[in-house]
């Protein structure tokens, strides 16, 4: 166990350098099922933990379905916007529970999907979104060595070199999990108080 800048860094740029759904890659035609779960296991397997990980198959999308984050396919098909909320979900599903993401798609399902298919406002949220996750990808570098160089400044007790270097591992992925929680629960205090039904 090493705890050196060069691992970290490959570790971080094997994390930043995922390929992202632009909107230019959905395509303008309306996809069946398969085509969609294609379309994310194709363009996304940089997300994959694991090979044999799937990102999307067709039991979840029948499931987003009946948790009402997705609308009903229409004659079997896929729209633009089911693409996106299903980009969306994936995204937010790393985090937040089923029912939260229902909470946070309700506005835009109730008030504007539905009422007007033609509506630009997906596009405008993903769209935006992308954009500003490629910069908080720089943000994300630079927290990750803070954390690492408040870590180094750490004196431990141990004089084991081995042991201080799995105490440093060991305290990076503590706060970085730490963060994670609080921005998990800023996320869910969001949507309970501007997403949820009074």
């Amino acid at each position: 166990m090493n705890f050196d800048d060069d691992t970290i860094k490959k570790l971080i740029d094997s994390i930043t350098a995922c390929d992202e759904i632009k909107l230019s890659d959905i395509p303008c035609i309306d996809l069946y099922m398969d085509q969609v779960t294609t379309l994310f296991n194709d363009k996304l397997k940089s997300f994959k933990r694991d090979e044999n990980d799937k990102l999307l198959t067709k039991t979840m999308i029948n499931n987003y379905t009946k948790s009402k984050i997705l609308m009903s396919a229409k004659n079997k098909k896929y729209t633009k916007q089911h693409i996106i909320l299903l980009i969306l979900t994936y995204n937010l599903k790393q985090m937040l529970s089923i029912n939260d993401i229902h909470d946070f798609f309700a506005p835009i399902l109730k008030n504007v999907i539905l009422k007007d298919e033609n509506s630009n406002i997906l596009d405008d949220i993903y769209s935006s979104f992308l954009e500003m996750k490629a910069e908080e990808m720089d943000n994300f570098k630079k927290n990750i060595f803070s954390k690492i160089n408040l870590i180094k400044e750490k004196d431990f007790s141990t004089k084991d070199k081995s042991d201080n270097e799995l105490i440093k591992l060991m305290l990076l992925v503590l706060m970085l999990n730490n963060e994670a929680t609080l921005l998990k629960r800023m996320s869910e205090k969001l949507i309970d108080t501007y997403f949820k039904a009074p």
